[in-house]
């Protein structure tokens, strides 16, 4: 675990626009920054970043967060790994909880092999441009030298210790740990020759690992780097990186099965294409893509083995499944895979095949059609039994209830039997439930204004009167936490609307806060103002209090609590 004071003085030292501005290109505006959203599509900038809040947040998608979360949200990192990320360009060590610490050793060993990963990609790169066989090998597959430099492809050389090229040391372990070279029987050898060679990047843009390709006959056709302190197939996957920006553009990612589907694709224009690493789809792949794009196609080819693969990788996305994002199955006609498709047919007509591919329902209910005969009564009882292990898995209630429509309607029943059948059955006894009362928002509450107020001056809390304020309100209670935060820190007074935000990511109040924050983005409002709004904030709450209490008062204090609410009003005013 990362020391929270670690986080706090990492958001404190970052500046959110800076790691913005590497993916988003921002204008000035105001004490503000915009920008076109990278989380959906729009052709006004409704994307701002604030540097004095270090905060983002979109008007049109509701996308918002800190430096760490827009990291994760938008490079698809994992949290360890967005703050590692920070820390880097900060010149910070993240410190590791010292009770799951690694030893020191084995840290050092990791950095070590990620510089000399970068060495061998450079070399090997440097390689291909002196290999005749190898340039000439990806012309012939229709790559440009722009196509090879952006997905840095190198060359292996025919040479049993060609990283002596390299690495002086060729007897250094590292190069064993990495993946580069097989240490067996007292001989060391390279473990790829004779191969062009991919980089695996991971969502940092590091080379991890790499992909080798044969030239011509062998096997195997693709050598995989193994698996390395720095790289695990079931988490990675191929030309992420690259393929980001298209991703975003188009809001669809196609997931294919080799690399050079993924270059292939991106030389005629295809740039959202992504591969697994040798490994069948897994739930981290799959759930690393829905972060970030609004549509998977998985592209297959169309033979029995790319339907298998279909298949496997259609149970690991039945428990991610979102209502609101859906996931496609493309396969490609007999004898074409995603190159070569591509090369004889052209871009817009594989980008049309993507769309108007398989649904994730289509094909799941067409393999258990295909396995049942649902003319017979004994079929359909067989396809109800072969459906329900697959629609337990499903978390979507919009997409499971849709599934079980479709369900009930091929076996013939009705949609409550279906349900009851598939042990499946609503709690709910309101079939038609009443529509919803349609009100006018309200206007924001005092402790909603009193929730912004103390984001942008946190040493407030400290003269915050808590029992002025509804605690039964979600925003009431977010202020009693805020100030229980900022109370208890050693450092109160830094704190910041980032930290803030990471303090209470997971908290009940991250909602509220959230509004607050989002409020800001569209009002100026100084330390001195936030001040002074305080100040008549708690003005207004005692004159209400007061206001509650005179039906119950008479004689003397009925007259001083009159006198004490003049007072207040003339401060108020």
């Amino acid at each position: 675990m990362i020391p929270e004071s670690f986080k706090q003085d990492l958001l404190n030292r970052v500046d959110i626009v800076d790691v913005v501005s590497r993916y988003v290109q921002l204008k000035k505006g105001g004490a503000n920054f915009m920008g076109l959203c990278p989380f959906h599509t729009e052709k006004s900038p409704s994307f701002t970043v604030s540097p004095a809040k270090q905060f983002y947040h979109c008007f049109g998608c509701g996308q918002h967060g800190n430096a760490i979360g827009f990291l994760m949200a938008y490079a698809g990192m994992g949290y360890v790994d967005a703050v590692k990320d920070l820390a880097a360009g900060a010149g910070l060590t993240v410190p590791e909880d010292t009770s799951r610490q690694r030893p020191k050793e084995e840290r050092d060993r990791e950095q070590d092999l990620y510089a000399l990963m970068e060495r061998a990609m450079e070399f090997y790169r440097a390689e291909l441009k002196k290999s005749d066989k190898a340039i000439a090998y990806l012309k012939g597959r229709g790559l440009s030298g722009e196509i090879a430099a952006r997905f840095r492809i190198g060359y292996a050389p025919d040479d049993w210790q060609g990283l002596k090229g390299a690495f002086a040391d060729y007897d250094n372990r590292a190069l064993v740990d990495a993946g580069l070279v097989i240490a067996t029987e007292g001989k060391r050898y390279d473990r790829f020759r004779d191969r062009v060679m991919f980089p695996i990047l991971n969502a940092r843009g590091a080379t991890i690992g790499f992909g080798g390709r044969v030239m011509g006959e062998g096997e195997p056709k693709y050598l995989n780097s193994p698996e390395t302190a720095l790289f695990e197939k079931g988490r990675e996957l191929y030309g992420l990186v690259q393929a980001r920006e298209a991703m975003r553009n188009s809001s669809r990612v196609l997931v294919v099965e080799g690399y050079m589907d993924v270059v292939a694709l991106a030389q005629f224009g295809v740039g959202n294409a992504v591969a697994t690493l040798g490994t069948a789809t897994t739930p981290t792949h799959v759930g690393k893509l829905l972060r970030l794009a609004e549509e998977i196609v998985f592209c297959f080819d169309g033979d029995a083995a790319g339907r298998k693969a279909a298949w496997r990788a259609l149970e690991v996305s039945l428990p991610l499944a979102l209502d609101h994002k859906p996931l496609r199955f493309l396969f490609l006609p007999e004898g074409d895979d995603p190159d070569s498709y591509v090369r004889n047919h052209g871009k817009e007509a594989f980008e049309r095949l993507a769309g108007e591919s398989q649904t994730l329902s289509g094909f799941l209910l067409g393999e258990l059609r295909a396995d049942n005969d649902l003319a017979t009564p004994e079929g359909r009882s067989r396809f109800l039994a072969a459906a329900k292990p697959h629609l337990e898995k499903i978390a979507a209630k919009g997409f499971r209830l849709q599934l079980v429509k479709e369900v009930a309607q091929l076996a013939h029943v009705s949609q409550d039997e279906a349900e009851q059948l598939l042990g499946m059955r609503s709690t709910s006894t309101y079939k038609h439930p009443a529509p919803a009362r349609v009100q006018a928002s309200p206007p924001p509450s005092l402790e909603s204004k009193l929730l912004r107020v103390l984001l942008i001056q946190p040493k407030l809390t400290a003269e915050l009167d808590l029992e002025l304020f509804d605690q039964n309100l979600p925003e009431g209670r977010a202020v009693a936490a805020l100030a229980v935060r900022c109370r208890i820190s050693e450092s109160g007074e830094s704190l910041t609307q980032a930290g803030l935000i990471e303090a209470f990511a997971n908290s009940p109040h991250a909602e509220s806060l959230n509004r607050a924050r989002a409020s800001l983005l569209e009002i100026e409002m100084s330390e001195e103002v936030a001040a002074q709004e305080f100040r008549q904030i708690h003005i207004q709450r005692r004159i209400e209090r007061i206001d509650q209490e005179l039906p119950r008062l008479s004689g003397v204090e009925l007259a001083r609590r009159l006198q004490e609410q003049a007072e207040l009003k003339n401060q108020r005013a």
